[in-house]
Order: C-alpha cells, then sequence, then structure tokens
C-alpha cells in the first residue's frame, strides 16, 4: 500500500519526491515504491460565490443582504480543477491508505490541504508534515516524526473562521456600500481600517500646525553645553529665549555633578517576517511583497533559510544544538570570519533568543544548516539574504558597551547637560551597524570634558541660538504602515483594549503584504518616491464606509480570537456567531448611514451610456480597462492595447449591440456607432429649441 503526500506547490512536492525517492513522474504527480506524492498548486478549493447559495444573489441588490448563509459552500476553482481532479483519484485510488499534510506548516497551509480533502471525500487516516525549512535533512526528520493530523483541527477551524469572516464581512459591504450609492466602491475586514490608518495619517500631516522653538547653548571655553529646563530643553517663546542668552552674559559657571557610566545595550530580536519587511523597505526599497516573495525562493528554492511567514522573534531550546552547522554553512561567504569568530568564542544569548514559551507554528527566520553559494543568489536575493545573515549573527554577538560621561554645570541658575560616548566594545554593532536612540539628542553639546571635575569654575563666553520648528508625522512607508499595522494600539482609545491587542494586530505576518497590494491594486492608495498615499478613490469609499469598521479596534480583536482558536482558547462557533451579527450589523449600518455621496474625479472620460466619469480598473486577468463609476449602468471599457488597438470586451460588444439595435433606422445605409449616438443627441437638442 502507497501514502499520498499532498505538498502545496508543484516544486516542493519535487524536492520531498527527490528526498523520498520517488522517480515515476507525470505531470500532475510524482510516483514511487511508498509515496506518491502531487501538489495543491496553491489553493485548488474556495468559498462558493452567493450565487451557489441562492441564485438571487447574483444580482447585486440591497434588498437581498445580507447574505449570510447557514452554511459555507465551497467550489473548485476552475482554472486548477485538472489538478484537483488528479488528486482526488489519487485519494480514492485502491492502494492509497493514508495521506500526508505536506502544505505550508501554518494557518492557510492547513486550510489548502483540508479543503481539499474534503471537497475530494477524503475519510482515511491522515498525518501532518510540519517542519520549518525544506533542506533534505529537515524533510527526513519531519517525515520520521510526522504528527497525527487532528492535532492540527483548531488550526483548521481558525483558518475557516479567519476565511468566512472575510467573505462575510467583504461581500456584504461591499454590495451593501456599492448598492446603496450605485457605485463601484470595495470594503475588506482588513483592508478598510488599515485604509482609515492612512487617512489618519494623511489627516494629521494637513492639519499640523508648526510651532517654531529655540535650542540655546552656552560655550564654556574648549565645549558647550546645552540648556534644560524643567520641561525639556525647548524654548517656545523668541522673547523668553533672547532673554535667557542676555541674562547668561559671561556669567559665572560651575560643574554640579560629573558621571561616568558604562552602559549596555543588548542585540536586537531575530526576524519575524514583518520586520524583514520593515527593514527591507528601509534599507532596500522592497514592498512588503517584494520581501515575501523573494524571501520564499530563498526557503524554496535555495532552502537557505527557514519558514517565512512566523510571527516569533525567537527559537526554541532545541535549535541551539543545530547553530553551529548553521554558523559553518557560512563558510566561503563573506560574513564567514564573523560566523567562525563567534562559534570560536561562544554564544550565549539566553532567553533573548531561546525561549520555547515566545513561540507558537515557527521559530524566527534564520539561516539553515544548507551551504551556501552566493553566486547562485540574484541580486535581489543576495540582497535580503545578507539582512538576515547580519541580523543571525548580531544576535549571537555580545551586548554593545560603551562608556557615557555626563556634566551638569550651573550658570546664572540655569542648567546645562553635556555628554559623550565611548565605545568599550563593539559587540553585536560590529556586525550590524545601528545607530543607538539617545534621549538627549535634540542638543546635548560638544566638545570635550575627559579634563573636567566636580566644582570647577567656568564662565559663559558665549552663546548660540538655534531656531526650529515641530514638524508633523512622516507620510507612511511601507514599513511605517506595517509597524502600525502589527501594533494599532495608538488608534484605539479604549484603555483596556489597547493593553489587550497587543497581541493581535491587522492581519497576520503572511497577509499583511496582500493587504497593502490590494489596496493598491484597487487605486485606493499608490506608491510615491517610497510613500503610501491615499487616493481620491480611497477616500471617497471611506467617506461612506461603517464608522465601526474603519476603526482597528475591531478587526485586531477578531484577530487575537482567531489566535485564540487556533490555540484552543476559543470556540470556532462563538467566534462564527459573532461575525455573523456583525455583519449584519455593518449592512444595517451602510443601509440607514444616510451619508452624502461626494464622488471624486478619476478621469475625465465620460460614459457614453450614462455620462457619469469612467474610473481606471482591472479586469479579471489584471488587465487595464476603464468602468463607469455607476453600478447600475455597469458599462466597461478596455483600454488601447500598446500597439494601438482597441481590445473590445463581451461587455462592450453587447452594449454596442443594444445601442445600434436601439439607435438604427433600419436603412441600408452604414452609420458607425458614434454616428448613432450623435444623431441621437441631436434629436434631442432639436425638441429642447
Amino acid at each position: 500500500m502507497k501514502t499520498l503526500v499532498l505538498a502545496e506547490k508543484p516544486s516542493v512536492g519535487r524536492e520531498i519526491a527527490r528526498v523520498l525517492g520517488c522517480r515515476k513522474q507525470t505531470k500532475s504527480y510524482i510516483e514511487g515504491d511508498n509515496y506518491i506524492i502531487s501538489w495543491a498548486m496553491g489553493h485548488l478549493v474556495e468559498l462558493a460565490d452567493p450565487g451557489a447559495h441562492d441564485p438571487i444573489y447574483k444580482e447585486w441588490n440591497a434588498d437581498h443582504l445580507p447574505i449570510i448563509p447557514e452554511r459555507m459552500k465551497h467550489k473548485v476553482i476552475g482554472k486548477t480543477s485538472n489538478q484537483f481532479s488528479t488528486i482526488k483519484s489519487l485519494m480514492h485510488r485502491k492502494d492509497v491508505n493514508n495521506l500526508i499534510i505536506a502544505t505550508d506548516a501554518g494557518r492557510e497551509g492547513e486550510l489548502v490541504a483540508r479543503w481539499i480533502m474534503r471537497m475530494g471525500g477524503y475519510k482515511g487516516p491522515f498525518q501532518r508534515l510540519w517542519i520549518s525549512s525544506q533542506t533534505d535533512k529537515a524533510i527526513k526528520e519531519g517525515f520520521s516524526s510526522l504528527k497525527p493530523g487532528r492535532d492540527f483541527d483548531n488550526l483548521l477551524q481558525a483558518a475557516e473562521c479567519r476565511a468566512e469572516a472575510d467573505w462575510l464581512i467583504g461581500l456584504n459591504v461591499t454590495r451593501a456600500l456599492s448598492c446603496t450609492y450605485d457605485t463601484r466602491l470595495s470594503a475588506g475586514r482588513v483592508q478598510t481600517p488599515t485604509l482609515a490608518m492612512i487617512q489618519s495619517r494623511e489627516q494629521q500631516i494637513k492639519n499640523f500646525i508648526p510651532k517654531p522653538y529655540w535650542l540655546l547653548e552656552a560655550n564654556f571655553g574648549g565645549f558647550s553645553a546645552a540648556w534644560r529646563g524643567k520641561s525639556g530643553n525647548r524654548i517656545f517663546k523668541e522673547t523668553e529665549a533672547d532673554a535667557l542668552a542676555s541674562k547668561l552674559k559671561n556669567a559665572e559657571a560651575e560643574v554640579i555633578s560629573l558621571t561616568e557610566k558604562t552602559s549596555t545595550v543588548p542585540p536586537p530580536l531575530a526576524y519575524d517576517l514583518t520586520a524583514l519587511q520593515q527593514d527591507a523597505n528601509n534599507m532596500l526599497g522592497y514592498s512588503a511583497k517584494q520581501t515575501l516573495n523573494v524571501l520564499q525562493g530563498l526557503y524554496e528554492r535555495h532552502k537557505i533559510v527557514t519558514y517565512p511567514r512566523t510571527d516569533s522573534k525567537y527559537l526554541t531550546a532545541d535549535i541551539e544544538a543545530t547553530i553551529p552547522d548553521r554558523l559553518k554553512a557560512l563558510t566561503g561567504t563573506d560574513h564567514a570570519a564573523k560566523a567562525r569568530k563567534i562559534l570560536e568564542a561562544g554564544f550565549n544569548p539566553g532567553k533573548r533568543l531561546f525561549d520555547d514559551s515566545r513561540v507558537s507554528d515557527h521559530h524566527a527566520i534564520i539561516p539553515t544548516e544548507e551551504p551556501v553559494i552566493a553566486d547562485r543568489l540574484s541580486a535581489e536575493e543576495k540582497a535580503l539574504w545578507n539582512i538576515i545573515i547580519k541580523r543571525f549573527l548580531a544576535v549571537l554577538s555580545p551586548p554593545y558597551r560603551y562608556l557615557k560621561r555626563t556634566a551638569e554645570i550651573e550658570a546664572a541658575g540655569e542648567s546645562f547637560f553635556i555628554s559623550s560616548s565611548t565605545s568599550v566594545d563593539e559587540g553585536w554593532r560590529a556586525v550590524e551597524f545601528r545607530a543607538i536612540e539617545d534621549p538627549d539628542q535634540d542638543g546635548s553639546g560638544s566638545g570635550k570634558i575627559d579634563g573636567l571635575s566636580k566644582g570647577d569654575k567656568l564662565r559663559v563666553s558665549g552663546t548660540q541660538l538655534q531656531q526650529k520648528q515641530t514638524v508633523p508625522p512622516p507620510h507612511y512607508t511601507e514599513a511605517g504602515l506595517l509597524a502600525s499595522m502589527e501594533n494599532p494600539a495608538a488608534f484605539i482609545d479604549d484603555t483596556k483594549l489597547k493593553e489587550t491587542i497587543k497581541n493581535g494586530g491587522l492581519g497576520t505576518p503572511a497577509t499583511r503584504a496582500d493587504i497593502i497590494e490590494k489596496l493598491i491594486s484597487s487605486r485606493y492608495i499608490q506608491r510615491s518616491g517610497g510613500r503610501l498615499l491615499l487616493s481620491p478613490a480611497g477616500e471617497e469609499v471611506l467617506d461612506l464606509a461603517p464608522d465601526k469598521l474603519k476603526s482597528p479596534a475591531l478587526t485586531a480583536e477578531w484577530e487575537l480570537r482567531l489566535s485564540g482558536i487556533a490555540e484552543g482558547r476559543e470556540k470556532a462557533a462563538a467566534f462564527s456567531a459573532d461575525i455573523r451579527r456583525n455583519t449584519a450589523e455593518l449592512v444595517q449600518s451602510v443601509k440607514s448611514g444616510g451619508k452624502e455621496y461626494k464622488p471624486r474625479e478619476f478621469s475625465k472620460k465620460a460614459c457614453p451610456l450614462c455620462g457619469r466619469m469612467m474610473m481606471p480598473a482591472r479586469d479579471k486577468k489584471g488587465n487595464e480597462q476603464y468602468v463607469c463609476r455607476s453600478l447600475s449602468c455597469g458599462y466597461e471599457e478596455e483600454q488601447e492595447e500598446p500597439n494601438g488597438y482597441h481590445k473590445i470586451s463581451k461587455q462592450e460588444r453587447a452594449v454596442t449591440r443594444k445601442l445600434i439595435s436601439q439607435y438604427s433606422d433600419k436603412s441600408s445605409d452604414t452609420f458607425t456607432l458614434a454616428d448613432m449616438i450623435k444623431m441621437k443627441n441631436n434629436d434631442k437638442d432639436k425638441k429642447r429649441n
């Protein structure tokens, strides 16, 4: 008898087949003496459209809302239905008596496999391959320690609840908004509060009124020190700044304290996906999606990093024994010398790195034991890999140690401070240099104070006033938006909820990149010089969306509950009931909202049917097209191809036939559609006159 192994992608399936010694290849699976390896090609099954629950739901009609099926139906995705049919037939082969789920070891991977098994009618025993890297060693060890499939039922329930919540909220609110205001709008459980955070930041920038302030430094011969009052070092009135400077002319001064303190800064934490995406955006200019795609290649194809979609910055204790081999794998790379130094000196990061309690599904992103041949990496891959390796070496390095000298000087009853830092041991900063935040960096004096002693008498030899002004918060970059999505507490007023959702956030590390890309493809935000800016379309949907959906509080709370379901602390049925109730409330909020629709201008192209402005969009294949803003009109026109030819959509042809039939005088003369519309407009003008 044989075991069917279900992978998520063909490339992973082929690697597993090679390790297991399966050599009989077909287009859809690879077979060996004991195993048959097939793959899902991503999702093969998805939640069915509303029309599958009732044909009346095929029509977008506000009277039909909310659409809340008691049980959600599923469907096989058409474009990959052949692969599904193959897997289904393999499940029911007489010589197959077991199945191993080898999809990505996470919430989405579990959903991919279980829905295929459900739709395929598989009723037999199954197990779970759960690994954090794609090396031969990891695959072999994983198959030698397979886990019972039912151990992951909670993970499945969390994934199903997430999928159903996205379907119910996104579909119902999107239809409610579009039907109520007769315009094409889109909303979602995560995308709408994310969009609202961008709007909030832009409103802060727009409403920001800069305030001038002054910084004062006094010169004491060989050095200068910064003035500091009870509430800080900023002086917000010019008259006060000038009076203070005058007061200090030739004033006597005294060193009233001099301290020396050796401080340590521990290494940064290891990377989870979101932190890596933030640094890749800041350092390399990569989008969150680009980082994930490149990282996936390093994990699957090159096998030199561990599982990408992790939310943990820690390692489990059993990984510690593998660290030497991971360091040795860097031999022959630019990081070999630093890796060897760590091996020779030893490492002991303790619970700052090894902490089982801080790891759920997967540990932090670190290199594997696979030897690295850097020349095989693309420029993108090498740049991202370098960031990962530097962080890995940094977390294994000793703390950064520095000596800080601080002097407080009193002159004319005012206090002045100067501080200087000297490195004692660069530690991890020799591997991954990062600036150390200094709370006194906005004015800490300058010059050397090595020969200074407490009680020294000094004199103010001059003063310097520096005028500055407060600045607004910056526009969001992807790095900044990811940080706010991970911890949206700043956008929540409720103090108790702020504390509760610290481990929640909007979306998951695996989905945040897709949310940003969806907002961009929907033209609700746009990239501009590394910034993410709200578009007119984004303003429009936020004007009309329910306030409750725009707040990150609701979505962050849902994410916490989904994590609770995955960990067995929350009941899926309770979550599902609440989502259905929330869906009904959100739809009712839209229907009875009474908000004013203020359409923004998206183009200067008018719809030939209703006269409303067209808007740029994309069809199901991702091609550019123009569509009428009016949902009831529904006119769609594809843009011209680069060769100058106009691509006519099926809908446009149907509309053309309708117009020809409506406006044709049945004569034998040949008229273009434009001529017919022009004649009809002329007739209207004559009637008006």
